[in-house]
């Protein structure tokens, strides 16, 4: 008669542990952050969300102090499968989400977990969305956020891809803003998008059409048509907007939600310590919290990314490859 409960303690246990295995979670060292709940949605099939976010949950965890939690496109026993669109595990953690952190494509998630997404931006939680969250979803619920909410969707590649990086430059009269504290070299290996934000958004950074993928490389400097109207202009003359916020009503209630999108934000644009630190510096704003006046941003563990490409994801990645203390590991090399 004894053993059954300790049996069903071991049960527990190990449920708990398999359910924990497709998701991670990061306990807050003291900081600024204390008492507030960051949660960062990856799940794309092409720009490394699977490893781009668990790193800055590092550092707003292990740096600043917030509680940090990544859900992940993935199959229950922790395999990282970015391709399956309809998958976040652990949507739970929304219900208790201050802040969203997002780098999502095309999604098509279960109706439970969209109600709770729903419900999170119902409360007027801040929003930080990356790259190609622009167009995080194709459900029918959502296919309009991107839009509706960051300011922008899918256009064009407005840079040639994978040929041409971006240089992000300080938009005229945004210099003193408090987003850009500390901000500096902002460079992307990922192509500027074309994006027409609203005019209720304040743009910070417009990105520079680079003529290689090297910071050093000259400015572009052809002509193209808009994928809008076909007129044409220079590629960098004006130049996209590539971060930008803005405040929005939150859907069904009187709540408002800070908003910051940037077009940058593949896994390895995020190996620019100024871009790391202007969304870090987001998630402050988005939270009404003074912003720093530099925030620490240095990785926690190594971080070597993975190019980005619709093939090349790490085979076989477990999300617990990719918790406090581990670097994702390196696809072996081609014989």
């Amino acid at each position: 008669m004894k053993t059954q409960p300790l049996f069903a303690l071991f049960s527990l246990a190990a449920c708990f542990a398999a359910r924990a295995a497709d998701y991670l979670e990061f306990a807050p060292k003291p900081g600024p952050g204390e008492g507030k709940h960051v949660v960062l949605l990856a799940g794309d099939e092409e720009y490394r969300s699977e490893e781009a976010l668990p790193m800055l949950a590092k550092i707003l965890s292990q740096r600043l102090g917030f509680k940090c939690t990544v859900l992940f496109s993935a199959d229950p026993d922790g395999t990282v499968r970015p391709e399956n669109g309809a998958s976040l595990t652990h949507p739970e953690a929304l219900d208790s989400a201050d802040a969203v952190v997002m780098l999502l494509r095309f999604r098509h998630w279960a109706p439970e977990t969209v109600t709770r997404f729903k419900a999170a931006l119902g409360r007027g939680i801040p929003v930080i969305g990356l790259r190609t969250s622009t167009h995080a979803f194709n459900d029918k619920e959502l296919g309009g956020f991107g839009k509706d909410v960051l300011g922008e969707k899918w256009v064009s590649h407005w840079g040639v891809h994978k040929k041409e990086a971006t240089r992000g430059v300080v938009e005229t009269g945004a210099e003193g803003d408090a987003l850009l504290h500390g901000v500096a070299d902002v460079f992307g290996t990922t192509d500027v998008y074309e994006a027409y934000p609203p005019s209720d958004a304040r743009i910070l950074l417009r990105g520079q059409v680079l003529k290689g993928m090297q910071p050093t490389d000259e400015a572009a400097d052809y002509r193209k048509k808009r994928a809008t109207d076909k007129a044409e202009q220079g590629v960098n003359d004006p130049m996209m907007p590539v971060a930008w916020v803005r405040e929005v009503p939150a859907t069904g209630g009187t709540a408002v939600n800070r908003v910051f999108c940037t077009t940058m934000g593949a896994a390895t644009d995020l190996t620019s310590e100024g871009l790391r630190r202007l969304v870090v510096n987001a998630v402050f704003w988005g939270l009404r919290m003074e912003v720093p006046q530099k925030a620490e941003v240095g990785f926690v563990d190594p971080y070597e990314p993975t190019m980005y490409g619709f093939k090349g994801s790490i085979p076989g990645l477990k999300v617990d490859d990719l918790g406090l203390g581990k670097a994702a590991p390196k696809p072996a090399a081609a014989p």
